[in-house]
């Protein structure tokens, strides 16, 4: 049985089985005459999100009902952690209930991992602290190769804002490096990961004529023990993405969500055909769609299927 924890638990030949996957999905979804064979029938899928989630947690609910499954949704404030239960002790009882799989997210870095002990299916990490998100990184890299082309070597790629504490980040620069993108990060000092062998600049507009593609993050101020610059708007002063700074240039913008409006990326580049913002929502129901058959039913069915 296996889980995933990170995008370092998939080789990149089972990475393309998953993205082929969900492309097929993506044509089934966009079809009023097909839809997704119901390959998750009779299953049921627990999700346990003990940090707030739009995106994630509803991506991975519409995934499992587009595949024939149910979804049984933990709310964690009713729960018995409320009271003093462990995690181990809530998975021990959630596993005894027989899911099929249990998707997770967590405020502290490696809570997926521990789960994994007193399990006995699956469990697909939904972001857990600054550690790993690596569905987000998944969709991500789906983007970028319907953006820029299926041979992502060599593109330049820019990931802009709170690096540091961001595990959107962790997951891009681990799956993306592997696939051979030239990877800059765009970031105040107190931003940037303390040891990086990877290439950084504390201004934007150093780099922008380079780059194919940029990702934006949120600033994770509930990960600050301490405000790390004057306000938010100085921090935008120097590193919000504008169309007066994009201008004309060739290039694509994503962001994980949620956007921290005209902190981020401003309103008005929000709405340029070169933001993917949405595309990527969109891919993140596919993507999560073909992780939880590959994991669920298994590689080799979803190399068959695929």
């Amino acid at each position: 049985m296996r889980h995933l924890i990170q995008t370092s638990d998939l080789s990149i030949d089972e990475i393309e089985q998953i993205l082929r996957k969900a492309t097929l999905f993506l044509n089934t979804l966009d079809s009023s005459a097909k839809r997704p064979t119901q390959t998750l029938a009779h299953t049921n899928i627990i999700t346990i999100f003990f940090e707030n989630s739009t995106r994630t947690l509803s991506s991975f609910e519409c995934a499992v009902k587009n595949l024939g499954g149910s979804i049984t949704r933990l709310d964690v404030s009713r729960s018995s952690t409320s009271k003093g239960e462990t995690i181990s002790d809530t998975a021990a009882n959630l596993n005894a209930m027989s899911p099929h799989a249990i998707i997770i997210r967590h405020q502290s870095s490696g809570a997926p991992v521990h789960l994994t002990k007193s399990v006995s299916c699956p469990i697909i990490n939904g972001g857990d602290g600054a550690h790993a998100h690596p569905t987000q990184a998944l969709l991500d890299l789906l983007t970028l190769k319907q953006c820029l082309g299926q041979n992502l070597a060599g593109k330049r790629v820019g990931i802009i804002g709170d690096i540091k504490t961001s595990r959107v980040a962790n997951s891009n620069i681990e799956l993306l490096c592997r696939y051979g993108v030239d990877l800059t990060l765009i970031a105040p000092p107190h931003f940037l990961p303390t040891h990086t062998s990877l290439p950084c600049t504390h201004d934007v507009r150093e780099v922008i004529d380079s780059l194919d593609a940029i990702i934006s993050l949120r600033t994770q101020t509930e990960r600050h023990s301490k405000q790390n610059y004057g306000s938010l708007r100085d921090y935008a002063h120097d590193f919000c993405l504008t169309r007066q700074l994009v201008g004309d240039r060739d290039i694509i913008i994503m962001h994980p969500g949620p956007v921290h409006h005209n902190i981020d990326i401003e309103d008005e580049l929000l709405k340029d055909p070169r933001c993917k913002v949405l595309d990527q929502v969109r891919n993140g129901v596919a993507v999560r769609m073909a992780v939880l058959e590959f994991f669920i039913l298994g590689s080799e069915y979803h190399g068959q299927a695929s």
